[in-house]
């Protein structure tokens, strides 16, 4: 049966209707698998259109969710499959003298189209746009859209072998196909190989000429002018034939922007124009807390004879970025300037939502975003083995002020450059062409780890005299952005030291990844490293508990669970894990134990790194954790886990990227407190000093006065008697001004000689708000107080965490729940290992017997020091 018609939708500009008039497809498709692996029942299925065969699997019953227990394990064979999509649909045909295209947003991967009995295309691009001319295969009634998909792994795996094995990270063929990389497999996430029509399908008539492409060049000149230097590629049709205006096929372009108006015309001999607007006295776009994020609307037109055939809207930030590598007398400086500044950036990586991308829409892509926002991050990196992702992604990023640093998609990989070098042509000027209006863009980078993989892991033994990549990186994309995006830095890998020539992970150049401290010598060697830049280095620790108990359904759920395992998928990731583990805080053999610590771990991993490069404040500019997110519930590097709880890390960034930061460490031999100021105003105060015991009491304290600038950082020496401890074992250090506060202790807390923690807690709902609010009075010294919320309600959010309270001082947590009103005093308050009541009355103390994560309807506190 064909499918009801589409509304078609058109655009109107000054009163005239034009063209293109596009019609969705993205109802009434039917799937189906072929071959012996194909379970019954998927003969015709009904299929989502964005979206994916695993997708539809799902929705129908007939494949297990992959990302729970190690169902990753049945599902290879939808990789190992192909699949058909058929749609019949009803379409008037175009009118003479018009062109209708069949348009596919995106295609997964190795795709046959046919439509009508005949065949448009093949496809082997995951991240390219196609479009086909369909103009005459038309029917008012009856027409038959098919797409057939070759199985991607099976394909994969067949290019490999017939052009001959190049290495990679996984040993999984995912260099030998465009498609995101990380679908194989990868060390935080599943494999699951997908195929399908996953962006939106649509026909598209137009007449005369379209806009085939926008590219708006932005520049400022220092007397506030904002200048847009417009390159428009045009595609004609079939000659206009009607009089008046420009003479036969010649196209009227007109741009404005703010008022300004700037026009053109391309004869028929020509499919390109240029203009230029100059817009007076322009409101600058800044990152997230630098200034604010005006937008400006540019509105394109193209218009043969008088009537417009083509219109096309984008938004606009009027700002300037570079990247500063002046030479140094030890190397070379590395730092974003935007619009004349430099910024300090504070980031994340980001890595696909979703092991599905399709199921990731505008809401999601807000709430994640925010996330990095809310923790004060500047800056987010689309690394290369993901995505290039959607259009909503880089709108949030644009009204937010949140810059992104666009890897082009290749990762961890030698490439068949020859052979895959025209797929890599055509999608760097898809991806170019569509992002680079967006102000949020701060600069393409040509690949993650590639440079490092040829230098450091073995690649020319295996290699040979084969190219691998090393073109693409040096020529072939550089040349494309500067042709196409001209005004914004392009890099040729990260990491890089600038020059191919030079050792890419050179820490005097450019930005370098550091990860000896996760793969072998523990987070306090982050201390040693003096880099310029850092774009990639991360801790783990587990997704949040009711994220794992949702994931995990075998019981009981311990650190050795298979199943837990099977969600922990960096190498040697378990033995890491529990090392490191053990190191700081020793066997934890109790899940909530194991939980609780696993997670502390990571955020002390997090703030000692960060706050350690952000104490170079000088050599170093900046500091990109990995990760932001997770693709599926796992023991990884992100600080959100993928059902969009943050995780004590997510804390932690929070407090070590805000602009105003205190950190305490050696300078020199010497303990010393450096007083980051990354706000626009300097920043003066006296630092509070004190050196307790373990129990809270004072040992020694300082008051000691500092001033530093805006944008700057300043040493503060401490005092012999504040610095050394008489017993290192039993003393910590702490430095507190303006309610930011900072500690050391002399040893790791397993070595630690701790007094148990003592607090007094009371428990408060507040009608109508879905707040709860928990005072906490400390009676002896409490180190990374956290309140957990999740036997209450998995998704209450509280709204800080690892807090470190002397005795006498008090804090309140705020629960954002929907059960605040089930709140009351029949409410346990579970404090450590004991349990202790919510009315006011109770006083909480680590040891006792509890269940650790306490019951249904409980709230739970632990801190680092709960346990003798």
């Amino acid at each position: 049966m064909a499918s009801d018609p589409s509304p078609t939708t058109t655009t109107t500009v000054s009163g005239i209707t034009t063209l293109p008039a596009r019609r969705e497809l993205g109802e009434g498709w039917r799937l189906h698998g072929s071959g012996s692996t194909v379970p019954a029942g998927t003969e015709a299925l009904t299929a989502t259109v964005p979206g994916c065969v695993h997708m539809d699997l799902l929705a129908h019953g007939l494949l297990e969710d992959p990302l729970v227990d190690r169902n990753e394990h049945l599902q290879y064979w939808v990789g190992e499959t192909d699949w058909t999509y058929r749609l019949e649909f009803d379409h008037d045909p175009p009118a003479p003298g018009q062109r209708t295209d069949l348009v596919f947003g995106g295609l997964d991967t190795f795709a046959t189209i046919v439509l009508n009995g005949q065949q448009l295309g093949t496809t082997e691009n995951m991240h390219r746009t196609y479009r086909l001319d369909v103009t005459d295969l038309l029917r008012t009634t009856g027409n038959e859209l098919v797409v057939t998909f070759a199985a991607p792994a099976t394909s994969a795996a067949a290019r490999r072998d017939a052009l001959g094995d190049l290495p990679n990270s996984y040993r999984q063929p995912f260099n030998f196909v465009r498609k995101m990389a990380c679908n194989f497999g990868w060390d935080w996430g599943p494999r699951l190989t997908t195929s399908g029509i996953w962006r939106p399908v649509w026909l598209e008539t137009w007449t005369g000429a379209r806009l085939a492409a926008i590219r708006p060049s932005v520049d400022v000149r220092p007397d506030g002018t904002g200048v847009v230097d417009l390159a428009v590629d045009l595609e004609r049709g079939a000659p206009h034939g009607r009089s008046g205006g420009p003479s036969g096929n010649d196209v009227a372009v007109r741009a404005q922007v703010a008022g300004v108006v700037a026009e053109t015309v391309v004869h028929d001999d020509a499919d390109t124009a240029q203009l230029r607007l100059d817009v007076a006295d322009v409101e600058l776009w800044w990152p997230a807390g630098r200034g604010a994020q005006p937008l400006y609307t540019l509105t394109v037109t193209a218009s043969v004879a008088g009537e417009d055939t083509d219109h096309h809207e984008c938004r606009l930030g009027f700002r300037t970025i570079e990247i500063d590598t002046t030479t140094v007398d030890d190397g070379t400086r590395w730092a974003l300037v935007v619009n004349g500044e430099r910024l300090w950036v504070r980031g994340f990586n980001w890595i696909p939502d979703d092991t599905f991308p399709s199921r990731v829409d505008r809401d999601r892509y807000e709430r994640r975003l925010g996330d990095a926002l809310a923790a004060n991050a500047n800056l987010v990196r689309v690394w290369g083995g993901g995505i290039y992702e959607s259009d909503d992604f880089y709108d949030v990023c644009d009204e937010r002020g949140l810059l992104v640093w666009q890897d082009f998609a290749m990762a961890c990989a030698a490439y068949p450059e020859n052979e895959l070098a025209d797929e890599v042509r055509h999608e760097a000027v898809d991806a170019v062409n569509r992002l680079m209006s967006h102000p949020s863009l701060a600069l393409w980078n040509g690949n993650n780890e590639c440079l490092w993989g040829w230098w450091d892991w073995g690649w020319p033994d295996e290699i040979g005299d084969r190219p691998w990549g090393l073109g693409w990186y040096t020529s072939l994309l550089p040349d494309i952005v500067s042709r196409l995006d001209p005004r914004r830095p392009y890099i040729d890998g990260s990491p890089t030291s600038n020059d191919v020539e030079r050792h890419p992970n050179d820490p005097a150049h450019g930005p370098v990844h550091i990860w000896d401290v996760w793969n072998a010598r523990d987070y306090p060697h982050y201390l040693e490293h003096q880099p310029r830049f850092v774009a990639e280095f991360g801790f783990q620790g587990p997704a949040a508990y009711p994220t794992l108990a949702d994931a995990i359904t075998s019981r009981p759920l311990d650190p050795h669970n298979p199943d837990l395992l099977h969600h922990q998928k960096a190498h040697d990731g378990p033995a890491k894990f529990e090392g490191w583990l053990n190191q700081h805080f020793g066997p934890q053999p109790e899940f909530a134990d194991w939980h609780f610590f696993g997670q502390l771990n990571q955020a002390r991993a997090l703030q000692t790194g960060v706050g350690h490069l952000r104490s170079l404040h000088e050599r170093c500019s900046g500091a990109i954790w990995w990760q932001l997110n997770d693709c599926w519930p796992a023991i990884s590097w992100a600080v959100v886990d993928v059902a969009g709880r943050r995780k004590l890390s997510w804390y932690a960034a929070r407090r070590v990227f805000a602009d105003r930061l205190l950190v305490i460490e050696p300078i020199d031999g010497e303990l010393t407190c450096v007083v980051v100021n990354d706000s626009r105003l300097p920043w003066s105060g006296t630092l509070d000093v004190r050196r307790v015991d373990l129990a809270g009491h004072e040992l020694a304290t300082g008051s000691l006065h500092f001033a530093v600038d805006a944008d700057a950082a300043t040493s503060v020496p401490l005092p012999v008697q504040l610095r050394t401890p008489a017993d290192s074992r039993r003393e910590l250090l702490l430095a507190t001004v303006d309610g930011h506060r900072a500690s050391w202790a002399w040893e790791r807390d397993r070595e630690l000689v701790q007094t148990p923690a003592r607090w007094h807690a009371e428990v408060d709902a507040i009608p109508g708000e879905n707040t709860v609010r928990v005072t906490v009075q400390a009676e002896s010294l409490i180190r990374d107080l956290c309140l957990f919320a999740h036997q209450l309600d998995p998704d209450a959010v509280v709204d800080s965490q690892l807090v470190t309270l002397l005795p006498g001082e008090r804090h309140r947590f705020e629960i954002d729940t929907v059960r605040a009103a089930e709140v009351g005093a029949g409410t346990t308050l579970v404090a450590g290992r004991g349990a202790a009541a919510a009315d006011g009355s109770g006083t909480g103390t680590a040891g006792g017997a509890g269940s650790g994560w306490g019951a249904d309807g409980h709230l739970v506190i632990r801190a680092a020091n709960d346990r003798a």
